[in-house]
């Protein structure tokens, strides 16, 4: 399955960048790592709680995920 986060501020991606950086994982390796660790800190697989605490950060990424990656293969 693929999911999608849109319009992300570009000071949270850079943040996420340096931190799979820090982990030798590429940002998609690191974000899947995120969504694991939390999809196992809830209990009985429901994982409700996570989406209301994402949306509730009012994150966002850009639309066109194929310049997200572009940016990031061209940042290394």
């Amino acid at each position: 399955m693929n999911l999608s986060i849109k319009n992300v501020p570009e000071p949270v991606v850079q943040r996420l960048r340096e931190r799979a950086a820090r982990r030798h994982r590429s940002l998609q390796g690191e974000l899947l790592q995120i969504v694991e660790t939390a999809a196992r800190e809830e209990s009985g697989g429901n994982l409700a709680g996570f989406f209301a605490e994402i949306r509730a950060t009012g994150l966002r990424t850009a639309a066109d995920s194929v310049e997200i990656i572009r940016a990031d293969r061209d940042g290394r």
